[in-house]
């Protein structure tokens, strides 16, 4: 089986669907969503799309051109211009790269395209390692048997593949982990977890001083952040997010390092604060663990728009050197 391989469904023959069954649409991202029958027999989905989607398919189009020429053929010119007009190519990744030139992007922001130039065959290598059965389905793990394979990387490794081939999608993981353009993530995922734990206590703190309400009311139903947002940081939000967020969240990790994930936590904990601060523990733990954040329902730019509002840079910094000094820490 090939290291990044979805099982694909066996095709049937097509059949026309029986009256009063629901028909199956896709939306733009390919997803099913399904669709029932409207007045005279026309299909109408079950769940509109929200009214932010069809705005975003109209600056996505005037946006094309501008991100073309930067990128040149291939993404020839992408270094240089990106070298000349780092402020620029923020602003435009911040407002979301065109879904179209989404793969090649996220290659060239993370790395993984010079990892893949610089390593011409490892992959193939890799694919013929006298291994386990096991171990070949999940290429990573035998790349980097330190670390090896933990679940949460089957949720980016899966974003990943949407948009780009296995090969390519690879080599994205591996510059995201081990560091090609920001400090290396491959922590959340050793033993111990210890980037996590790192992560957790930085998030904890962020939450008391930004959010002094909200951090008093965890304090006081003893939630931890353990208890509500790990899979945020192991899953880099592809477990959480409506996949519009998430695509623009993704935009900006890429560019900008982890500090994003830190923003948009923030964010929803910022845009449900009203009803959390009522809820006990376990009504408290219940809503921060599901996918129901009014965050959701509104779109992806207003939630950057919160979540961008957060400085968090330097208190990170600060955070870190006093997760730094206590005892136990690393061991």
């Amino acid at each position: 089986m090939s290291a990044f391989c979805f099982a694909l469904p066996k095709l049937e023959d097509p059949k026309l669907p029986e009256a009063g069954v629901p028909r199956i649409a896709t939306d733009r991202y390919g997803f099913v969503r399904p669709v029932s029958s409207g007045r005279g027999g026309e299909a109408s989905s079950s769940a509109p799309h929200p009214p932010w989607q069809d705005q975003q398919k109209f600056a996505e189009i005037r946006r094309l051109t501008k991100w073309r020429h930067m990128l040149g053929a291939g993404g020839s010119d992408w270094k240089a211009y990106l070298a000349k007009h780092p402020a620029q190519v923020k602003r435009r990744v911040r407002k979301g790269i065109p879904d179209a030139l989404r793969g090649l992007v996220w290659q060239l922001l993370s790395g993984g395209r010079d990892l893949l130039l610089q390593n011409e065959g490892v992959y193939e290598q890799l694919m013929l390692y006298e291994s386990s059965e096991k171990d070949l389905e999940i290429a990573y793990s035998v790349y980097d048997r330190k670390v090896g394979y933990v679940q949460g990387m089957g949720f980016i490794a899966g974003l990943l593949l949407l948009y780009m081939c296995e090969e390519d999608a690879f080599w994205t993981l591996i510059a995201i982990l081990k560091g090609a353009m920001h400090p290396p993530l491959e922590g959340l995922y050793q033993a111990g977890l210890p980037l996590l734990q790192q992560f957790l206590y930085q998030f904890q703190r962020l939450v008391e001083t930004e959010l002094p309400r909200v951090g008093a009311h965890l304090r006081a139903e003893d939630v931890h952040p353990t208890m509500y947002c790990s899979h945020w940081f192991i899953t880099i939000f592809a477990y959480t997010l409506p996949f519009d967020h998430l695509l623009r969240v993704w935009d900006i990790f890429l560019l900008e390092g982890i500090k994003v994930v830190f923003r948009v936590g923030l964010a929803l904990l910022k845009t449900a604060e009203s009803e959390l601060v009522t809820l006990p523990f376990e009504q408290l733990l219940a809503a921060l663990n599901s996918k129901r954040f009014p965050a959701f329902s509104r779109s992806p730019v207003s939630l950057l728009r919160t979540a961008l509002g957060f400085k968090v840079s330097r208190r990170l910094q600060d955070f870190k050197r006093e997760y730094d000094a206590k005892p136990g820490a690393h061991a």
